[in-house]
């Protein structure tokens, strides 16, 4: 069952860290939720107003008339859009997405599909994108402090605006695909979301006050992860968890099923480059490395692929690279 904004003793399993002033007590805390479930909280941003903003946004897109959405759907050749059935574990998940990467760039101008009749959308999502690739550098350079990785190894995996995307969710109650289309798909998990890992270093997530996100401790099994307001959560992805060499976790998460009302969330997902090698951090000292070196477009395209089609076996996992 979903959770509701409140003040829950098991909060203190996703600890928050003021991104303005980190303190050596709160990189203690994000090294030990990192090494047991991968899930912290971030304050002190001073994107509030912004963050308000781009929800509105969110809602305004997910209400428009199907026609608007339907112009812009997204498919293996259009990979950025609006998309209704994606597959996660080879389940089709409860949800509305419309993904977008780096606005202004190249890249971004050729791919990036808008929605047309929504003056200000993309305005707002142009500058959520710049304030976020932003804050998730300065939190990836927190998850290094915490890792104590070396500097000058910090600084050479830092990742890249370039590479990540932004996604607009919406959690319905109801299926969203018409029933009518919905014979030869595969039929809806036991989740909104099913349990999966993020594949990048990190993602920041805005989530609405409905709850329904959960974490996967390795001491407390499933924990909620209920909305706190003004706070942005951080889940470490499969990159992090290969560069630290299994010191760290990516946070195995999913979404409980909404009964009562829409949920929405905005997830940034930060990546690093595309040809940049993945490996774990050779100056963290550990003897040997529990992963093979791959390049991160080759990780991403196996997984994106995965969310098209029911291949037959489960999605790319980070497991697949593993050496011991």
């Amino acid at each position: 069952m979903a959770g509701l904004l409140c003040d829950d003793p098991r909060m203190d399993l996703v600890p928050t860290i003021d991104i303005s002033q980190p303190a050596t007590t709160e990189l203690e805390a994000v090294d030990a939720a990192c090494r047991d479930h991968g899930f912290f909280l971030l304050e002190g941003h001073g994107l509030e107003e912004l963050i308000g903003r781009t929800f509105l946004e969110a809602r305004r897109f997910f209400s428009a008339p199907a026609r608007v959405k339907e112009e812009i759907r997204r498919t293996e050749s259009q990979p950025l859009g609006w998309y209704d059935r994606e597959l996660t574990k080879r389940h089709r998940d409860c949800k509305e997405v419309f993904d977008y990467i780096e606005p202004t760039g190249a890249l971004g101008q050729g791919m990036n599909r808008w929605p047309a009749g929504l003056p200000g959308f993309r305005e707002t999502q142009e500058e959520f994108f710049r304030a976020f690739s932003k804050l998730a550098k300065e939190t990836v350079r927190i998850l290094h402090a915490a890792l104590r990785t070396p500097p000058e190894a910090a600084e050479a995996r830092l990742g890249s605006a370039l590479t990540s995307t932004v996604r607009l969710n919406c959690y319905p109650v109801k299926d969203p695909v018409p029933a009518e289309e919905r014979a030869d798909l595969p039929r809806l998990g036991e989740t909104a979301l099913g349990y999966h890992t993020d594949p990048g270093i990190l993602t920041l997530l805005l989530q609405d006050e409905t709850g329904g996100l959960q974490a996967l401790s390795r001491e407390k099994k499933w924990i909620d992860v209920p909305p706190r307001r003004g706070r942005v959560v951080v889940n470490i992805g499969d990159m992090l968890q290969v560069w630290s060499n299994d010191r760290y976790r990516a946070g195995v998460h999913r979404v409980e099923p909404m009964t009562r009302q829409d949920r929405y969330s905005i997830p940034l997902f930060y990546n690093p480059p595309f040809e940049e090698v993945i490996q774990p951090i050779a100056e963290l000292g550990d003897e040997a490395p529990r992963y093979r070196s791959f390049t991160w477009s080759e990780f991403i395209q196996a997984r994106v692929e995965d969310n098209f089609a029911d291949l037959g076996v489960e999605d790319t996992q980070t497991s697949h690279y593993r050496i011991v």
